[in-house]
C-alpha cells in the first residue's frame, strides 16, 4: 500500500509528547499500514515528533480560552473541524485521561476509539493517597463513562491488563499488547571502564529510588568504588539527594535525560537496577519499558518483583528480582553481579535474545495494526460510524484490493 493512500489514524494524548513517552513515539513511527497524526490539546516541553502535530491549544491566550472551553463543554468546533478535514479512520488514545478527555472527539468524527492503559491511570484506586492532577481527578470520575463507550482497550501487560478487568472494564474488549522496545535504537554497545549502578525513572514514590539508595550504600560498604546514578526528575528529588548524601559515597542525580543521553548511560552503566514499588493508592509499575530498554542493550537488571516488571525480566536468566521493599536481597543480587563480569555477560546476551524474540516494537506494533484492522472491521460490520469514513475507507480497499482491515483474521 503506498503511503499516499494509507488510512489515517490520529493518535492522541492530552499533553504532547513528555520526555519519559518514548514508547509511544517508537510504536507510531513504527507503524507501516497506516498514517499517523498527532492531536492533542497542547505541546508538552519533551519529545519531538516527526509527524504531523494538530494542537487546540498553540500556547497564545485564545489557545487556553479554547482549551477551558473544551474540557468545560466537551466542545472544540475548529479543532474537531481541522481533524475531522483529515478523514481519520480511527483515533488511538494514549493513558486513561487521554481516553476520558476525548470522547467529545470521536462522537463527532463518528469514528472508533482504542485506548491504551499504561500504568497508574488503571492501577491507582484511591485517590485520597495521592495528590493528582485536575486532569487526573476528571478522569477518575468519568472513568465510568469511558467504560460504556465501547472503545477498546489495550494493556501494556498483563498486569495492567488484570487491574483493569479488575475495575470493570469489559472483558471483550480489554487485550493485552506489549508496547515493545526498539531494538535497533537501543543495541549493545557498551562502554563500561567501572562500576556503576543505574536507576531511571521520575523521582515518584513508586519509582522506589528510595530502595536502589539503600542497597547501593550497602553495595559501598563491601565494594567502595560502584557508583550509583539515577537519571530523573520530579517531586521526590529533594528527598532523595539527601537520604543518598548521607548514605553513599559516590552518586550523582542527573535529572531529567533525553532518551539519547539515558541510551549512552546504560552503555556505561554495569547493570540497571529497577526498584519500583506498589504505593498504598495502589500505583505500580505498568510494564517497566526502561527494563526493556536496558535488556536490548545486552545490560543485566536487578528489579523488585512488582507490577509488570516480572513479565519481562527472567529470574536467573536475564537479572535478578526481589520481593517489594526488600533492600537486603536487592543489594546481594547487585553484589553478584557486579563481582562477576562474566555473568553480567551472560545476563545480558539472554536479555538482548528476549526483547528480539517478545518485544522487539516492529513485531508488536503489527500486532497493534491486526488489531486496529479488527476494530475497523467491527465497525464497518455493524453498518459503520460514518458514511465518509466508510467512503474513504472502502476507496482504500477498491484501489487496492488489500484494505488493512481485510488482510486480518476474524
Amino acid at each position: 500500500m503506498s503511503s499516499s493512500v494509507k488510512p489515517k489514524v490520529i493518535i492522541y494524548e492530552n499533553h504532547l509528547l513528555g520526555l519519559t513517552e518514548t514508547f509511544v513515539q517508537a510504536q507510531t513511527s513504527a507503524l507501516s499500514q497506516f498514517e499517523p497524526v498527532y492531536a492533542g490539546l497542547r505541546r508538552d516541553t519533551g519529545l519531538d515528533c516527526k509527524e504531523q502535530i494538530h494542537l487546540l491549544n498553540q500556547g497564545s491566550f485564545w489557545g487556553s480560552c479554547r482549551e477551558l472551553g473544551f474540557k468545560l463543554t466537551g466542545f472544540a468546533p475548529e479543532f474537531m473541524k481541522r481533524l475531522g478535514a483529515l478523514r481519520p479512520v480511527l483515533l488511538h488514545a494514549h493513558h486513561g485521561p487521554s481516553g476520558v478527555r476525548v470522547l467529545p472527539i470521536v462522537r463527532y468524527l463518528k469514528i472508533p476509539l482504542v485506548v491504551t492503559f499504561h500504568g497508574a491511570e488503571i492501577t491507582i484506586t484511591d485517590l485520597r493517597l495521592e495528590k493528582p492532577s485536575l486532569g487526573f481527578s476528571y478522569y477518575f470520575a468519568n472513568k465510568g463513562k469511558l467504560k460504556a463507550s465501547g472503545a477498546t482497550f489495550l494493556a501494556v501487560s498483563r498486569f495492567i491488563q488484570q487491574k483493569a478487568l479488575e475495575q470493570g472494564f469489559p472483558p471483550e474488549s480489554v487485550h493485552l499488547l506489549y508496547t515493545g522496545v526498539d531494538t535497533a535504537k537501543f543495541r549493545p554497545d557498551s562502554t563500561e571502564d567501572r562500576p556503576i549502578i543505574l536507576v531511571v525513572g521520575r523521582c515518584v514514590a513508586f519509582k522506589g529510588q528510595e530502595f536502589a539508595i539503600r542497597a547501593a550504600s550497602e553495595v559501598q560498604r563491601q565494594l567502595p568504588d560502584v557508583e550509583l546514578v539515577l537519571i530523573g526528575d520530579g517531586p521526590l528529588r529533594g528527598d532523595l539527594e539527601g537520604l543518598a548524601k548521607q548514605s553513599l559515597r559516590r552518586y550523582q542525580f542527573l535529572g531529567a535525560r533525553t532518551s539519547e543521553e539515558v541510551r549512552e548511560w546504560m552503555n556505561r552503566a554495569s547493570l540497571l537496577c529497577m526498584p519500583s514499588v506498589t504505593t498504598p493508592s495502589g500505583a505500580a509499575e505498568g510494564f517497566g519499558m526502561v527494563c526493556a530498554e536496558a535488556q536490548a542493550m545486552g545490560k543485566p537488571v536487578v528489579a523488585f518483583r512488582s507490577g509488570g516488571i516480572p513479565e519481562i525480566i527472567s529470574q536467573g536468566t536475564t537479572g535478578f528480582l526481589a520481593e517489594e521493599r526488600d533492600c537486603k536481597a536487592l543489594a546481594e543480587y547487585l553484589l553478584i553481579l557486579l563481582r562477576d563480569a562474566e555473568l553480567r555477560k551472560r545476563f545480558g546476551r539472554a536479555g538482548r535474545e528476549a526483547m528480539l524474540r517478545q518485544f522487539d516494537v516492529e513485531q508488536c506494533t503489527k500486532q497493534l495494526e491486526k488489531i486496529y484492522g479488527m476494530v475497523l472491521d467491527a465497525d464497518r460490520r455493524q453498518g459503520g460510524t460514518s458514511d465518509g469514513t466508510l467512503l474513504h475507507w472502502s476507496s482504500v480497499s477498491n484501489s487496492h484490493g488489500d484494505a488493512a482491515y481485510s488482510s486480518y483474521p476474524q
